[in-house]
């Protein structure tokens, strides 16, 4: 399977579809209707209250919703990925790896506010690598700032993505106070409508907008089944790490820079699961975009093609007995 989605051709993106349903058949088997939890915010619990009203509360519903932003956003992020040539080749392995990375945790194909804002950060990130080239980076920077506000308007922790976009700008661009500041005023353009529409309704409310953050410790591993899909998150991730390092003497410095910018990413999503902790592991998920990169990387460049795949079947036997046999 590693082999078939090494190559770059039309008909993978069909085979992936096809993976993509073997591995989360489960969420149709198991539907669950989406919680609300005290991080969510008020675009979110916008949208939800919309969609309860579409799917009337039926739960293979969101099931359905949930199996379609992975596949998207997996074929999203492949495309990216291969655009900016992150890896040598062009190839379908960040998508496979984005799969089978989502598949790993039960709560990870929920439906929920970071699952949803998943999206947006994988376009955030593309328009971030974008930032290297710009010669008129204003606009793009603006954006940015504003999508960064977006997402803490879905799900209140995300306001720690605000860094993401400050040390990206660190990354990939020298350091101008100029661009900062615009950057910063994309963020707080999102608020400037909601607290509009909160005066003009009249539910202006200072305690209710101020974000309650409260840092915590994740919660411990509630079963062994939970500790081995946070264990393959890790091995092969640290594999792909290694590679990378190895061969950053051959990468353009826009591709290190890259790379940097993706291991911010994981530096902020690890920052976010640690802000007001919810009785469930759905908000690990938005880790799911900066590991998937380093995973693909670890399938990639091992010149023994038996250790990819079998690191890759051991993985997908694991999640195949977690949702079909226990």
């Amino acid at each position: 399977m590693v082999g078939i989605f090494r190559q770059k051709t039309p008909a993978n993106a069909l085979i992936l579809l096809f993976y993509a349903l073997v591995l989360k058949f489960p969420l149709f088997l198991h539907p669950v209707t989406p919680a609300l939890h005290p991080e969510d915010n008020y675009l979110y619990r916008v949208i939800l209250e919309g969609l309860d009203h579409a799917f009337h509360n039926i739960p293979v519903f969101y099931s359905l919703l949930s199996f379609l932003l992975l596949y998207s956003q997996a074929i999203l992020f492949n495309r990216i990925f291969n655009h900016y040539k992150v890896l040598p080749k062009t190839n379908f392995l960040p998508g496979m790896s984005y799969i089978l990375i989502t598949s790993l945790l039960p709560d990870w194909g929920h439906f929920s506010a970071p699952l949803l804002i998943n999206t947006i950060l994988i376009w955030v990130w593309y328009r971030m690598m974008e930032l290297y080239n710009s010669h008129r980076p204003g606009t793009t920077i603006f954006n940015i700032g504003i999508w960064t506000g977006i997402i803490s308007l879905l799900y209140i922790p995300a306001i720690a993505f605000l860094l993401l976009g400050l040390f990206g700008l660190l990354a990939m661009r020298p350091f101008r106070v100029r661009e900062w500041f615009v950057g910063l005023l994309g963020f707080t353009f999102p608020y400037y409508f909601l607290f509009l529409i909160l005066y003009l309704t009249g539910q202006w409310k200072w305690a209710d907008i101020v974000p309650r953050i409260v840092f915590t410790v994740p919660a411990l591993p509630s079963s062994i089944w939970i500790a081995m899909g946070m264990a393959w998150l890790l091995i092969p991730f640290i594999i792909g790490g290694y590679y990378i390092q190895k061969n950053q003497s051959k990468y353009l410095i826009q591709i290190r820079k890259s790379w940097s910018l993706l291991l911010i990413f994981l530096m902020v999503s690890i920052l976010v699961i640690l802000i007001n902790r919810v009785n469930s592991y759905e908000n690990w998920v938005i880790m799911a975009v900066p590991f998937a990169a380093f995973h693909a990387a670890a399938y990639y460049y091992p010149t023994k093609t038996w250790a990819p795949n079998v690191l890759h079947w051991l993985i997908v036997a694991y999640i195949l007995a977690m949702n079909y046999f226990i």
